[in-house]
C-alpha cells in the first residue's frame, strides 16, 4: 500500500506543478486588448484564441487530476491501519528525586532548607 501512496503523492505533485505552469503562462483579461492593437500574441503557435483554449482546457485538466488525487490521498490516508493505545504511552518517564545532595557531601550535615520564608520576601 505504501508504494500506491508514493505513486499517487508523485502524481498529485506533477499536477500541482503544472496547474502553478499553466496559470502563470496564461495571459489576463485585459491582455486581449493589446492583442487587437498588434501586440504579438496573435501570431503564437495557436492563434489569438487558440492558445488560451489549449492553456485553459490543459488547465482544467491538471485541476482534474490534482482533485482526484487529493480524494484518493486521503482515502489511502484514512484507511492506514490505526496505532492501538495512547500517544503518550511511549513517553519517556524522567524520576524526580526530592531533596538530593550533591555527590561527596555528608547528608547529615547538608542544609535542612534553604528556601525563602513568607517573612523573607519584600511587599
Amino acid at each position: 500500500m505504501d508504494w500506491l501512496f508514493s505513486i499517487v503523492l508523485t502524481v498529485h505533485i506533477l499536477a500541482a506543478l503544472a496547474i502553478i505552469g499553466l496559470v502563470l503562462v496564461q495571459h489576463g483579461k485585459g491582455a486581449d486588448m493589446g492583442a487587437a492593437f498588434g501586440s504579438g500574441a496573435s501570431g503564437s503557435l495557436f492563434g489569438a484564441s487558440g492558445s488560451a483554449n489549449f492553456l485553459s482546457r490543459t488547465t482544467a485538466v491538471a485541476a482534474a487530476v490534482f482533485f482526484v488525487t487529493s480524494l484518493t490521498l486521503a482515502y489511502v490516508a484514512s484507511s492506514k491501519p490505526k496505532a492501538a493505545g495512547s500517544v503518550m504511552q511511549d513517553a519517556v518517564k524522567s524520576e524526580v528525586v526530592p531533596n538530593s545532595v550533591p555527590a561527596g557531601v555528608d547528608p547529615s550535615k547538608a542544609p535542612a532548607d534553604t528556601g525563602l520564608k513568607a517573612k523573607d520576601i519584600p511587599k
